[in-house]
């Protein structure tokens, strides 16, 4: 409880920017995040630009993207997706498969949840994950999210995974 105190005080979501690119186009050479996350693998760097460009300049009504930053440095992002009403859905990306496993993915839902419901008055979050996806089931079981269904399947780290939604109504 003390590790994940210290880890919200130093990890905030804020918008994101065109420098940010580098950071980007280093996951982008991670296979482990590219594979966990439908990234295609072994993008150029125009490509990834082009793509990171649209990030930083969404505008779309349903969609916000934040960056996930950790002592200044951008460590992730964090998703609204089909927002509507007071319902979003959840969607988070530890950028360093390195950083993996250390409670940041888990403070920066909260975090998001927390912008989510203070700026936009969001009070149901839907979130997908992967059946194989042990971690994500975990954090988001661990935010007090409950399984609803498992509808559909797709690719997750080069196999076929089921996949199961989640809700959480604050």
């Amino acid at each position: 409880m003390n590790a994940n105190k210290n880890i919200s005080q130093c990890l905030k979501i804020r918008p994101l920017t065109i420098n940010d690119y580098e950071t980007v186009l280093k996951w982008s050479k991670d296979d482990s995040f590219c594979s966990a996350n439908g990234w295609d693998l072994n993008r150029s760097p125009e490509e990834v630009y082009s793509w990171w460009l649209k990030c930083v300049n969404n505008v779309a009504e349903d969609f916000i993207r934040m960056g996930i930053e950790l002592n200044e440095k951008l460590i992730g992002y964090a998703d609204l997706a089909c927002i509507k009403d007071n319902t979003a859905e959840l969607g988070i990306a530890i950028g360093e498969s390195g950083l993996w496993g250390k409670g940041l993915g888990y403070n920066s839902a909260i975090c998001m949840m927390e912008y989510a419901s203070k700026k936009l008055g969001i009070t149901t979050f839907n979130a997908e994950t992967h059946e194989a996806n042990v971690r994500s089931r975990k954090m988001l079981q661990k935010i007090g999210f409950k399984e609803i269904s498992r509808l559909g399947s797709e690719e997750y780290l080069g196999m076929n995974s089921q996949l199961i939604q989640y809700k959480l109504n604050l």
